[in-house]
């Protein structure tokens, strides 16, 4: 049976003083066992970006070849970076697992029903307003009129508008804040 720790450490060496033949020696060597690290550690990641990882491994080890400090092991040092790797796929997917939505449609909860008192609530914030600053409120808040829009509806500047808007918005946080405290 091979040492598998001592044949890449030594191929590693010798491609590092410049073996051609044993640095593809070596990647020959090492490309199945990290590709089976690779899907152990990932996962839960599909297969093709198992072998995106893989390569990026293999891209890192040949561009950090030269970090390898040639007294120790080159296998650990191999799966440290694949572990790392691993791991970057992980962050950059954010660990979100893809599933059609048609396959648990019988399971999900419906949809929230809006509460009921949600617009009475409304309605009575919006009653401590004069009624231009309300009539205001209620097109852009509630109805998703734009500042030009009210502005031309009620014969103002869009300036006097924001501005107007604003006060209200104030008005009215004040008024929550008061309710909050009793």
């Amino acid at each position: 049976m091979h040492d598998r720790q001592a044949d890449w450490t030594r191929l590693l060496r010798a491609a590092n003083a410049g073996d051609a033949r044993a640095y593809g020696l070596f990647l020959n060597a090492v490309t199945p066992v990290l590709r089976a690290v690779v899907r152990a550690r990932g996962a839960g990641l599909p297969e093709a970006d198992c072998e995106d990882v893989l390569q990026e491994v293999l891209l890192a080890i040949h561009l950090k070849r030269h970090t390898w400090r040639e007294d120790e092991p080159a296998a650990p040092w191999c799966y440290a970076i694949a572990r790392h790797k691993v791991v970057d796929a992980f962050r950059k997917r954010g660990r979100r697992i893809h599933l059609p939505v048609e396959d648990f449609a019988e399971i999900l909860p419906a949809a929230p029903e809006a509460d009921p008192t949600e617009q009475a609530d409304i309605e009575t914030f919006l009653s401590h307003l004069e009624p231009r600053a309300e009539q205001l409120v209620r097109a852009i808040g509630l109805e998703g009129k734009s500042i030009a829009e009210i502005g031309d509806a009620m014969d103002m500047s869009e300036g006097a508008v924001r501005v107007m808007l604003h006060r209200s918005l104030k008005k009215l946080a004040a008024l929550r804040e008061r309710l909050i405290e009793i």
